[in-house]
């Protein structure tokens, strides 16, 4: 009877110890890909003119390229997925580099929505399950492209507006980011196409996507931050206020 008692123990707390075990390595995976996908060549950017080599603070790699986007690995500590306005929050800040605007992608590169706010320690994202959330995006297999919404209904299920009747689409079709906003990198998976839907009162589509995100299990994410975006911003700014003046 002891033995049997104290087997019951050992063999509930080696489940224990596997558990914690397992969340340790998904942890260090987590970072080891983090530095992986950051020496990606497809994270630098050469200008197309470049005469003059300028020392700025970012960084380069052996060919001078500079650096465009930045992959940082975070854990999910809170995450809604039930209501109208869904948000998720992030354990890193801007104390860990993070700044808002950044795109958050999880594992697997599915995007999962846009940072809002920061604190020295953590982040809000607005999920891409939000009524206000806007992503550009086009159909991996051709060229068409148009905006993901969520009119707030079902989680994982997303609306394809702005696609031309004229597009060639088909169920089963992946949807990716357009890559024409500093936010995602060109690619990155939003969902594939359920149903397809011609609407009566325009020359569009209405369709529908599953997104590529699971949201009822995320756990950790990447947020991609565009190194260059302050640049960007600051030559929009010039240019909307020659405009305005």
């Amino acid at each position: 009877m002891m033995n049997e008692v104290t087997g019951r123990i050992n063999s509930k707390y080696n489940s224990i110890d596997n558990f914690l075990k397992l969340n340790k390595t998904n942890q260090q995976l987590v970072r080891e890909n983090e530095r992986l996908r950051n020496e990606l060549r497809d994270n630098f950017y050469g200008p197309d003119t470049a005469v003059k080599v300028v020392a700025d603070t970012l960084s380069h790699d052996t060919l001078g390229l500079r650096r465009k986007w930045l992959y940082l690995q975070a854990k999910v500590v809170s995450n809604s997925v039930t209501v109208q306005n869904n948000f998720i929050v992030l354990s890193r800040g801007s104390a860990q580099q993070l700044r808002k605007d950044a795109g958050v992608v999880d594992l697997n590169n599915g995007v999962v929505g846009i940072v809002t706010d920061v604190s020295p320690n953590y982040a809000v994202v607005m999920s891409l399950l939000h009524k206000d959330s806007r992503i550009s995006v086009k159909l991996k297999r051709g060229e068409a492209g148009g905006q993901v919404t969520w009119d707030g209904k079902e989680p994982n299920r997303l609306t394809l507006s702005g696609i031309k009747k004229s597009a060639r689409i088909a169920r089963g079709d992946t949807v990716i980011t357009s890559g024409i906003t500093p936010t995602f990198p060109y690619g990155m998976e939003v969902g594939t196409i359920e149903e397809i839907i011609p609407d009566k009162s325009t020359n569009d589509f209405l369709i529908k996507l599953k997104s590529s995100v699971n949201f009822y299990n995320l756990q950790y994410v990447y947020a991609i931050d565009n190194a260059q975006k302050d640049e960007i911003n600051q030559m929009l700014e010039k240019a909307k206020s020659r405009i305005n003046n």
